[in-house]
Formats: C-alpha cells, sequence, structure tokens
C-alpha cells in the first residue's frame, strides 16, 4: 500500500503545479492543459480506490491511520477536480462575453422602418379608463356635497320656521353636525316627530 500512496502523492502535488499552468496558457494549448489535468485526477480516482480497498486490508492497528490518510488524498483530489471546473467555468464565461462583444461591434444598426408602430393601445385604454373613474369620484363627491347643503338649508328653513312658542318641535328637527338629536325615554314626545 505504501507504495500506491506515495506515487499517487506524488501525482496529487504534480497535478498542483499543473493548475498554475492554466493561467499562463495560451488559447491553444489552454484545452490541452485542461484535458491533461483531469486525465490525471481521473488516474488518482482509480489510485484511490485501491487505495480504500487496500487500507482496508492493513492490519488493525495501522487500519484507521491508512484510512485517515486516503481519505486526506481523497479530498486533495476532489478540491482540484472543483478547482478545474471553476477555471473552465470562468474560461466558458469569458468567451462568452468576448462573442458577445465582437458581435455587437460586428453588428450595423440602421434607421427604423418608416411603418414602426409602438404598441400603445392597451396603456391608452388604461389611461382613460383612469380619468373616466377619477371623473366619476369627483361627480359624486360633488353630489354629497349639493345632498349636504341642501340638508343644512333645510335645517336653516325648520329652526328659523318653528315658533317661538314650540320649542320642542325645533329641537326635535334640530339637524347638527352629530345628526338628529336623540331623544331618551323619559323625554316628552311632539306630534311634529316622524317616528315615535
Amino acid at each position: 500500500m505504501e507504495p500506491l500512496y506515495q506515487q499517487t502523492h506524488k501525482h496529487v502535488h504534480e497535478i498542483q503545479s499543473h493548475m498554475g499552468r492554466l493561467e499562463t496558457a495560451d488559447k491553444q494549448a489552454l484545452h490541452l492543459v485542461e484535458n491533461e489535468i483531469q486525465a490525471s485526477i481521473d488516474q488518482i480516482f482509480s489510485q484511490l480506490e485501491r487505495l480504500e480497498i487496500l487500507s482496508s486490508k492493513e492490519p488493525p492497528h495501522k487500519r484507521q491511520n491508512a484510512k485517515l490518510r486516503v481519505d486526506q488524498l481523497k479530498y486533495d483530489v476532489q478540491h482540484l477536480q472543483t478547482a478545474l471546473r471553476n477555471f473552465q467555468h470562468r474560461r466558458y464565461a469569458r468567451e462568452q462575453q468576448e462573442r458577445q462583444r465582437e458581435e455587437l461591434l460586428s453588428r450595423t444598426f440602421t434607421t427604423n422602418d418608416s411603418d414602426t408602430t409602438i404598441p400603445m393601445d392597451e396603456s391608452l385604454q388604461f389611461n382613460s379608463s383612469l380619468q373616466k373613474i377619477h371623473h366619476g369620484m369627483d361627480d359624486l363627491i360633488g353630489g354629497g356635497h349639493s345632498i349636504l347643503e341642501g340638508l343644512r338649508a333645510q335645517r336653516v328653513t325648520l329652526k328659523v320656521g318653528a315658533l317661538p312658542g314650540d320649542r320642542e318641535k325645533a329641537l326635535c328637527f334640530d339637524f347638527s353636525q352629530q345628526g338628529p338629536r336623540r331623544r331618551s325615554s323619559t323625554s316628552p314626545t311632539c306630534s311634529a316627530c316622524p317616528t315615535r
């Protein structure tokens, strides 16, 4: 087990050094470096499977230590795999941005055609509906105001029309800001009140 572990450990360090080449490689060689690193990682994964089998066959007093060493190597290789995928993802995004930039720069722009229309029908209908509702609310408020003015005029007429000696009738029809006065059960009723 020990020679295979040392060989795998050496491969991991080699891959770590090759990861630095990814940043400095030109576009043509970049795919070759990526493929080489991915092949090495795949080879290390197969060696790790073999190491797991061998570590389970170690004597009991060495088994736990051997499994820990194999797990550490596995973690390092997974970390390298993730780093490679992140690099590839960044490269794909950068290449896509470059393609989009080139596409925009190479596009020729022309003026709009004479038959270009802007779809505004729905917006106009919505705006006219809002204006109708606004005018309707104004009319409703104005009607309410007219009704209140009419009630105030009737109040004044009823107060003036009442005789000075007929104070009870004037009190029954006195509409103030709070509405008509309420009679208690002990107050006398008058014949002019429509409700008893």
